[in-house]
């Protein structure tokens, strides 16, 4: 695991001590990602909110090519950890705040202090996504989140390639990049 581009480039991450809690994002998949949000102009002074975060890669590259700020939720602490670590070898800890938190949890509104975000990443584990009971609690979540972000903010979330792809309250149809195993669903407000 590295940090792609901005001040953070080429820098190597903690990654997960296994692929049971936390599966990192590919750098292909990474990459291609974040040219569609820097085109978009949607990274450099976002105040960004990072949940099921795991080691960080993805709110770091955010920290890296210029976010205001980063909220990450997780609530491995194995994952923690690594995490911390992560941000405290980059000097990043101003600019971050850490929730030990379920990112699925009504707890975590309050604990999110008031912040406005412009950008969210959902990455709930694979077999959530895939069980209606649970990817019917992340759906629920996105709407929640809807009322903490900006009126232009952009909810990204990464599902295995066989998850419908449904409509959220509060969120305009998504728009799909499919990558192999994996798909990439970009929702904006």
């Amino acid at each position: 695991m590295r940090v792609i581009a901005g001040t953070h480039r080429g820098r190597q991450l903690i990654g997960p001590a296994d692929a049971t809690t936390t599966r990192p994002i590919t750098v292909r998949v990474k990459t291609s990602l974040f040219d569609r949000l820097d085109a978009a102009g949607r990274v450099e002074d976002a105040v960004v909110l990072d949940l099921f975060t795991g080691t960080g890669s993805i709110g770091i590259e955010c920290l890296s090519r210029g976010a205001k700020h980063v909220t990450f939720v997780e609530r491995d602490r194995d994952a923690l950890k690594r995490l911390n670590e992560n941000l405290t070898a980059l000097r990043e800890t101003d600019n971050a705040k850490v929730l030990p938190s379920d990112a699925l949890s009504a707890a975590l509104f309050p604990a999110l202090g008031g912040r406005s975000f412009s950008l969210v990443f959902m990455d709930p584990p694979y077999v959530m996504m895939l069980d209606e009971r649970q990817r019917q609690r992340v759906e629920n979540q996105m709407s929640r989140l809807a009322g903490c972000c900006d009126d232009d903010a952009l909810l990204v979330l990464r599902t295995p390639e066989h998850a419908e792809i449904r409509p959220v309250e509060a969120w305009r149809e998504p728009e799909v990049f499919d990558y192999g195993s994996m798909a990439v669903s970009f929702y904006r407000k």
